[in-house]
């Protein structure tokens, strides 16, 4: 079972789509994944959290998450958008975000890319397939990858 690393160990999951959320936390709980998990339902939102702005104004560092799965596709403010505003930001630059999407568009993984995503990856269709890539996610970016300033 993987465990909280640290106070920073919360996962940020941009959704909007309430069936993907589902298999998401299904994932995470099939993999033993027990990191809190956040889920926000549009940029905007997320940009909230992030920034801890609008309902968000009275959140602890404690909930920051050490990692953000990034829809693109999203109301308000879409994904790239989002990324955007992470990366120019100083006290989020360096947050891991995984952009988790049903897009196959070239650009799309292109712009991520460009924007400064660490990695991209296409929502399998298949359950089994994707609980297995979320195993992989958490394994990696929870517990084997080192952010600066973590130690």
């Amino acid at each position: 079972m993987f465990t909280p690393l640290s106070e920073r160990s919360a996962i940020l999951l941009v959704e909007d789509n309430e069936d993907d959320e589902e298999l998401t936390l299904t994932a995470f709980k099939n993999n033993h994944i027990a990191n809190e998990v956040i889920v926000v339902r549009d940029g905007a939102e997320a940009l909230d959290f992030l920034f801890r702005q609008g309902k968000f104004s009275g959140r602890s560092c404690a909930t920051d998450p050490r990692l953000v799965l990034l829809d693109l596709k999203l109301p308000k403010i879409n994904g790239l958008e989002v990324l955007k505003e992470l990366r120019r930001n100083d006290a989020t630059k360096y947050l891991p975000v995984v952009v988790l999407t049903t897009s196959n568009q070239d650009e799309d993984i292109l712009g991520s890319y460009q924007l400064g995503a660490n990695s991209f990856i296409r929502k399998p269709v298949e359950f089994r397939k994707f609980s297995e890539a979320i195993g992989q996610l958490g394994m990696y970016w929870l517990l084997l990858n080192e952010l600066p300033g973590a130690r």
